[in-house]
Parts: structure tokens; C-alpha cells; sequence
């Protein structure tokens, strides 16, 4: 029994209704310049904002994924209730890329308000295991896409499927 005027506890479903998450296209697969895609991507999270969203999920990938989540971190000063939840496919993600990148990484990481490793190491379903995952925790998801096939269009179709929002801006 809840105590007189306390609050019901947030269920799963209330709390998705706060959470949007990111899905995109590493900067090689983008033809338009990256600077305006981050514009967009403000833009959108902005819209979010406004619409209510307070919680974001990136799923860490280096090009958009980072660029969302490093928006999000800098809109935090502006609105201190915004959360980041970083959503690790698997432990040691990062390992392979570049310096520059594995830094933007790590600074996100150490400024996420929860870190989720959706599988305990690399196997060949983390990738749609974690844009699962971070799908069925949202109910809005900001993609930047190509129109190509890949794990941004099978991450849209997903999201789709499960009726989540899906906000569109154009990688090509």
C-alpha cells in the first residue's frame, strides 16, 4: 500500500513515454555535411524537449549516435532534468576505433546518467540486440538515415512495427 500523498511508483510504461532514442549512420555512409546533420539532430531533440521528453538513449556507435548524445549532454546546462542513458552493445565497443572517436566515447560515457551493456561480450546479434532493446525503451526514435539498408533501416522498421515515432532526417 502507498502511504497517503505519496506517489505511485513510475511503471515501465510511464517512463518510455519520456525516452527517445538515436539510431543513424556512421559519418562515412553520410554524404551532407556533418555540422548540418548536427544542427538537425538539435533541432529534433529540442522538438523532443518540448513534446516532454526528458530521458534520451544513445546507442554509442561512433558518428551519429555519439553527436546525439554529446547534444544532449551540452543541453543539460539549459534543462538540468534531460538524462542520457548510454546502451553498450557489449564491453570493449569501442576497442577498434580511432583515438579521436574512443575520447568523444569515453567523455559520453562518463557523462551518461545510466550505462546499460546489453550483452556480457561481442556476438553477432549485439547490434540488433542493443537497438532493440533501446526501441522497446522509448517511444520516439530520432534516426538519421540514407534510405538504405542496414541496421538504421532494420532499427526504424522495428520501431515501426512496435508503433514508436519515428523522426527522420536525411544523412544523403
Amino acid at each position: 500500500m502507498i502511504p497517503s500523498g505519496a506517489k505511485e511508483p513510475l511503471t515501465e510504461a510511464d517512463r518510455r513515454k519520456t525516452r527517445c532514442c538515436f539510431t543513424g549512420h556512421r559519418p562515412q555512409k553520410l554524404s551532407r555535411p556533418v555540422d548540418d546533420i548536427k544542427v538537425d539532430l538539435e533541432n529534433e531533440i529540442l522538438a523532443a524537449v518540448r513534446d516532454g521528453y526528458t530521458c534520451f538513449i544513445s546507442g554509442m556507435a561512433y558518428g551519429t549516435d555519439i553527436w546525439a548524445g554529446t547534444i544532449v549532454v551540452r543541453l543539460k546546462d539549459r534543462f538540468p532534468d534531460l538524462k542520457l542513458i548510454a546502451a553498450v552493445p557489449f564491453p570493449d565497443f569501442a576497442a577498434f576505433w580511432s583515438d579521436e572517436w574512443k575520447h568523444r566515447y569515453d567523455f559520453l560515457l562518463s557523462r551518461a546518467d545510466y550505462v546499460r551493456v546489453i550483452c556480457p561480450e561481442y556476438c553477432p546479434e549485439a547490434y540488433r540486440l542493443r537497438n532493440q532493446w533501446m526501441v522497446d525503451h522509448a517511444s520516439r526514435i530520432i534516426a538519421v538515415y540514407d534510405g538504405k539498408p542496414g541496421g538504421t533501416y532494420n532499427t526504424i522498421r522495428y520501431a515501426r512495427q512496435a508503433g514508436i515515432t519515428v523522426k527522420t532526417l536525411d544523412g544523403v
